[in-house]
């Protein structure tokens, strides 16, 4: 017994009559007959009382009738549910993402977006220092990541797209000697004990490029994982940070936030994912906010 032969046997069971059956589903009496036949011979009973006129269900024929309708209902529920976890419609899709993610709006207006496009998506958000992220979607616990730009030497795993950029700002205590300065240059944080992001054991970009700048007068004196920790040490005057200019707009008592005269210092926002994706809602993810971002 087949799915075809449940479609012709609820065909005949709702018109009651084999020729109107036949026609509904475009095929010839002769044979709908045969596989209705073969379907009694099968299931070991008639289904149907025939008669000159009409023909009539069983017993037999009712209970299969009800079981019939529940199985197809069923089978194109099935149908339905896997096409739209083709398209992605439906799914997991696992972020992670670091401050700067937040405080430039761009993991808000992602999800948001994406959300909107695709409601029944499970979105799932966490907060992971660059490092993290980077493991876990390699080991396959997260599948997308908002991340800084701080690696010279990309994993060729992944897919690094650009989603912001932005300048850099001193942020400080308010009883600073530097906070009398409107705006900073490089050669002011000459030994100024440095609070810089956490990266494990590997030099950053932004570690090259003030080792360049400051030389032996680069003191970094603290690392540390998150955003709101960096301005948090800050404020307490246990050094200086350069953050993403976006971080400005977090007020917090006692922080004030400097403009640093190098433009060659800017802050890059990658998302960042798996080269060979077999989710199709993480796909989804990925090409509907590269689609947005370009329009």
């Amino acid at each position: 017994m087949d799915l075809r032969h449940l479609k012709y046997f609820l065909a005949v069971a709702e018109e009651r009559h084999f020729g109107r059956a036949a026609e509904r589903l475009n095929i010839v009496q002769p044979a709908l007959s045969m596989q209705i036949k073969s379907l009694e011979t099968e299931l070991g009973g008639p289904l149907f009382i025939r008669t000159s006129r009409r023909v009539e269900l069983t017993e037999a024929g009712k209970l299969l009738q009800a079981e019939a309708a529940r199985t197809l209902e069923q089978m194109e529920h099935t149908r339905l549910a896997v096409e739209r976890s083709i398209r992605g419609e439906t799914g997991r899709v696992r972020i992670g993402f670091a401050g700067n993610a937040v405080f430039s709006g761009r993991l808000m207006q992602d999800v948001r977006s994406f959300h909107k496009a695709y409601p029944d998506a499970e979105l799932i958000c966490q907060e992971l220092a660059p490092q993290l992220q980077r493991e876990a979607i390699h080991n396959g616990t997260l599948d997308v990541g908002y991340m800084p730009d701080y690696y010279p030497d990309h994993d060729s795993a992944f897919v690094y797209q650009s989603v912001g950029q932005w300048g850099r700002v001193v942020v400080m205590s308010s009883d600073h000697k530097l906070a009398a300065k409107e705006s900073l240059t490089i050669d002011m944080l000459a030994h100024e004990p440095l609070i810089m992001y956490s990266i494990n054991d590997v030099d950053s970009h932004l570690d090259r490029q003030l080792q360049r700048l400051l030389g032996d007068s680069l003191n970094i004196a603290w690392r540390i994982s998150s955003s709101l920790s960096v301005l948090a040490m800050a404020g307490a005057g246990l050094g200086i940070a350069l953050v993403p200019a976006p971080l400005a707009q977090v007020a917090i008592p006692g922080v004030v936030y400097r403009l640093l005269d190098a433009p060659d210092l800017s802050a890059n926002l990658m998302m960042v994912s798996r080269k060979h994706e077999p989710s199709a809602a993480v796909l989804a993810y990925l090409n509907h906010t590269r689609i947005t971002a370009l329009a």
